[in-house]
């Protein structure tokens, strides 16, 4: 069974640079690049960055590039985002997401092209 797993998000305070996990299970996870994904309340689901199979071509929305840093560690099967300087505009739900490397050619903020998401994780930046 393919699981993408979530952890490391909850109340947080503005300034504040916690990091997210996602642990992948049950996938080649070096044949897919990974990211992560957001949703806040009444918003469409936004792209927010993406590495690919190998740690190297990494992409990231405007609104996080300086801010958030993905990474992946392909010996525990983990992706990572690093969020530093927290807004409240950052709060949402974060989604890991996976898409095979031979599709990764396609638009890579489209969220259609990913067929495996993680059940979310909850963070909340509070002023």
């Amino acid at each position: 069974q393919v699981q993408l797993v979530e952890s490391g998000g909850g109340l947080v305070q503005v300034g504040d640079s916690p990091r997210l996990s996602c642990a992948a299970s049950g996938l080649a996870f070096t044949q897919y690049a990974m990211g992560w994904f957001r949703q806040a309340p009444g918003m469409d689901r936004e792209f927010v960055a993406r590495i690919a199979w190998n740690g190297g071509n990494t992409y990231y929305a405007d609104s996080v590039q300086g801010r958030f840093t993905i990474s992946r560690d392909n010996y525990k099967n983990t992706v990572y985002l690093e969020m530093n300087n927290l807004k409240p505009e950052d709060s949402a739900v974060y989604y890991c997401v996976a898409v095979p490397s031979i599709y990764s050619s396609r638009p890579y903020y489209d969220p259609k092209i990913y067929n495996l998401w993680g059940q979310g994780s909850q963070v909340t930046v509070s002023s």
